[in-house]
Formats: C-alpha cells, sequence, structure tokens
C-alpha cells in the first residue's frame, strides 16, 4: 500500500464501546467517515484504536540502556502486537529519533527514572538524595512528554524489606515543581508505605500499586489517582522471592504476599472507581509485546472485558491526551477477525496493523 493510498476499513469500527460503525476511510493517513471518491484497497475485521500500553520501557533492558538498533526491535515487536502508543515509563536512553519514523509506535516519554541512592536497578535511574529531587524532577519534566518517573520504594537493605524512598515534604515539593512545569507524575511502588504520602502529595499516577490496601483505596478514588498494575510483571514475584530469600527473608515474603492478593487489589480498586490502565513493563526483564496478555490479565483479575478493552484503547488514548478513531485523527488502528469484546483473547491475532494510515503488520 503506497503512502497515498485510500484505505477502506468495513465489517465493524469499534470507535467507542458502544459506538460501532459499519466502515471507515483513511485518506492522507487520517481518519474519515465520508465516502471519499475512487479506488480504495479494503481490509475488513473488527477496528479498534491502536492498543496503549501505558507502562512500557524502549531503550531499555535489564543491564540499563540499549543501542538504537535494538529500541528499533523492541518498538517494532510490540507495533506488531497492536501497541502504537506507548506511555514510555522511564528510560535511560535517549529514544527521539523514534518520533521521526512513521512506521514505529509513537512514545510519551516520562524522561529518565529518579531514584534513591542505591534504590533501585543499576543503570537505570538518577540515583540521588531529597534535597536533589526538585531539580531533577525539573529537569526531566523539561525533557519528557508531559510525563516524570520517581522510584517511589525499593528494598532497604538495612531493613531488609520494601520502604518507601523519599520523606513527605520532598515529594510534596517535586510534585508541585513537575505540575507548575506542566508535567504529571507517577511512580513505581510495590509496598504499602509510600502510596498515602504520594497520594496526598499530589500525585497523579502510581505503577504497579500491589500495595493498595483498603486503608487506601478510598483515597485514591478519592483524588483521581490512575493505576497501571502491569500484572504480566507481577507474575514474576513469586521467583524474585525464591531468588532472594536467603539474604532477605521478609522482602520475599512481602512479595509473596504482594503477589498472592494481586487479582483482589486490582478489583478492587476497580470497584471502588479507581482508573486501572494497561501497562505491561516491558523492556526490563520482560519482553516487549505483552500487550494482550495484560488485558487478559486484568478480565483474570475481575474487571469486565469491556472495561480491560477499554483500559488499552478508548479511556487510555484520553488519559493520555491522544486521540482514537473520531473524524480527523491520524489512522492508527488495528483490525482484527472477531469480536475483541466478546473475548479479550482476540487481541492477541491481529489481522492487520495500520499506523499513521499505511499498513505496517
Amino acid at each position: 500500500m503506497s503512502d497515498h493510498a485510500v484505505l477502506h476499513v468495513k465489517g465493524r469500527v469499534l470507535v467507542g464501546p458502544e459506538d460501532v460503525r459499519d466502515e471507515l476511510w483513511v485518506v492522507d493517513g487520517r481518519v474519515t467517515y465520508d465516502r471519499p471518491v475512487g479506488e480504495a484497497v479494503t481490509v475488513t475485521g473488527w477496528a479498534l484504536p491502536g492498543l496503549v500500553d501505558a507502562h512500557c520501557h524502549v531503550g531499555l533492558d535489564r543491564h540499563g540502556a540499549v543501542d538504537d538498533a535494538t529500541s528499533e526491535k523492541q518498538a517494532l515487536t510490540d507495533r506488531d502486537a497492536g501497541a502504537l502508543l506507548i506511555r514510555d515509563a522511564g528510560s535511560a536512553a535517549d529514544t527521539r529519533w523514534i518520533d521521526d519514523r512513521a512506521d514505529l509506535p509513537k512514545i510519551i516519554r516520562a524522561g529518565r527514572h529518579i531514584a534513591r541512592t542505591r534504590r533501585y536497578i543499576r543503570n537505570y535511574a538518577h540515583e540521588i538524595e531529597p534535597a536533589d529531587l526538585v531539580a531533577y524532577v525539573a529537569r526531566e519534566a523539561r525533557r519528557g512528554d508531559g510525563w516524570v518517573k520517581l522510584v517511589g520504594d525499593w528494598i532497604d537493605r538495612e531493613a531488609g524489606d520494601l520502604t518507601a524512598c523519599w520523606p513527605r515534604g520532598a515529594v510534596e515539593a517535586a510534585i508541585a515543581e513537575a505540575h507548575r512545569l506542566g508535567a504529571r507524575v507517577t511512580a513505581h511502588c510495590f509496598a504499602e508505605d509510600s502510596l498515602r504520602d504520594l497520594v496526598e502529595a499530589g500525585i497523579d499516577c502510581i505503577e504497579h500499586a500491589t500495595g493498595l490496601t483498603d486503608d487506601t483505596i478510598p483515597l485514591f478514588a478519592e483524588r483521581g489517582v490512575a493505576i497501571v498494575p502491569t500484572l504480566v510483571n507481577i507474575a514474576t514475584f513469586p521467583s524474585l522471592a525464591d531468588g532472594g530469600e536467603a539474604k532477605f527473608p521478609g522482602w520475599a515474603a512481602h512479595m509473596r504476599r504482594l503477589h498472592a492478593r494481586r487479582y483482589d487489589t486490582v478489583r478492587n480498586a476497580y470497584d471502588a472507581g479507581i482508573p486501572v490502565f494497561v501497562g505491561t513493563d516491558a523492556g526490563g526483564s520482560l519482553p516487549h509485546g505483552l500487550v494482550a496478555a495484560e488485558v487478559a490479565e486484568l478480565v483474570k483479575a475481575g474487571i469486565p472485558p469491556v472495561e480491560a478493552l477499554a483500559a488499552t484503547t478508548w479511556k487510555a488514548r484520553a488519559w493520555l491526551g491522544r486521540p482514537a478513531l473520531e473524524e480527523g485523527a491520524p489512522a492508527d488502528l488495528v483490525v482484527y477477525g472477531s469480536d475483541p469484546r466478546a473475548d479479550v483473547r482476540a487481541l492477541a491475532d491481529p489481522l492487520r496493523v495500520v499506523l499513521n494510515g499505511r499498513i505496517v503488520g
């Protein structure tokens, strides 16, 4: 298909969960519902807006930043799985060159992770002390695309368990500075201890959120703080616990408890009205291309299939301030052979991937 060919998508176009149309066209890379003049290339099936992976790390592997060729492979893997919009939740690599590639997913960056000294994965983050937090948040707010990523908790070797990384006053000042600069703030949090301070300090999102409890769920709901559970990553907690048990038995037991209640945690959050979005945490120890698996995990946790689908399509795009399939939007869409609202497992087998109006997969 040439760059200027008209594309005709027919069958069922899921503009929204209830807004289902029979067809759309792509003209000059954009969606239209007005039939154009002339011939078109036709694709038939169930069309969705390009999927969103709201927690992904293009440019990272388990050792830190990767080269451009590896970043490209990661982005292509996500694209071919249907993830056409990525919120990159922290990367040590400069991936701005991807913005010039019409065949690669669109990325919303959160800059580089900001962590406490020796309290995160080596080579990933700016490792600093609380006195420098505001300055580093300002720096990453200017480098990112409207997001900043903090590491809210991590294993404390002296305590032998997960503990909060930042004092309350430091995060209050840092989040206020990010908001002043027009950026939202999210934080990696596995455990319980850091959540209340972060939410009351004005944070916008929490990654993983395995430490949510009956005490903090109402606070999240009241403040409208979103979570991205990354359940495909939380599945690794038992093996992590096994590896660290000899040295940190308290931490290992804690990780197993968080894992054991993970589905209840997500379902209780959803039931309370907390916004829940799809993210895979690909790019560290996990492979890319897992967006369909994460949607299936949300359904397994008890989120209704249509809501799990919305968490990677319509609602996720609105949350990130990006269009879906409305008139004039960039034509980023995925076509499936069956209705993904009826069975989200359809997401694992896209028929066609269309990015910027071109069939790329």
